[in-house]
């Protein structure tokens, strides 16, 4: 039960509601659990988090633009700078307050999905790896 509460917990702290799963990793980290078995869970729950974003990001974007919150043409020239640097961008998806719109901006950019889950992917797990190398040495 605990992988699947840092599961669900780490997926909802990847979208743009507030929370954080680190604690509860470093929680269970000092209860003993599987160590392998957190990260795995953590990463996954997190990502997916994110992937809800993305897509958020590329269903409301007709919404956006019916609202005037976006207009077509700078999108257009978003999206062109987006492909050649989002990548570096999403490396950030870990970083709290900015990592969230971070996906959900990819979503809208409809940045190339496959390079966008495996960059998040990278980037959340190695954030969940530090949180853990930094509890490991501190126990």
């Amino acid at each position: 039960m605990t992988y699947i509460s840092l599961f669900f917990i780490s997926f909802i702290s990847a979208t743009l509601l507030p929370m954080g799963s680190e604690a509860f990793l470093v929680f269970n980290i000092k209860e003993n659990y599987n160590i392998y078995l957190l990260l795995l869970f953590a990463t996954l729950g997190n990502t997916l988090g994110s992937l809800l974003n993305y897509f958020l990001g590329l269903k409301g974007e007709e919404y956006l633009e019916n609202k005037k919150y976006l207009d077509k043409k700078k999108i257009a020239k978003y999206k062109v700078f987006f492909d050649k640097y989002g990548a570096f961008s999403l490396l950030l998806s870990w970083v709290p307050i900015i990592g969230d719109p971070l996906t959900f901006i990819a979503g809208v950019l409809k940045y190339n999905l496959k390079f966008f889950i495996l960059i998040v992917l990278f980037a959340k797990f190695i954030r969940y790896l530090f949180v853990t190398l930094v509890t490991l040495s501190i126990i």
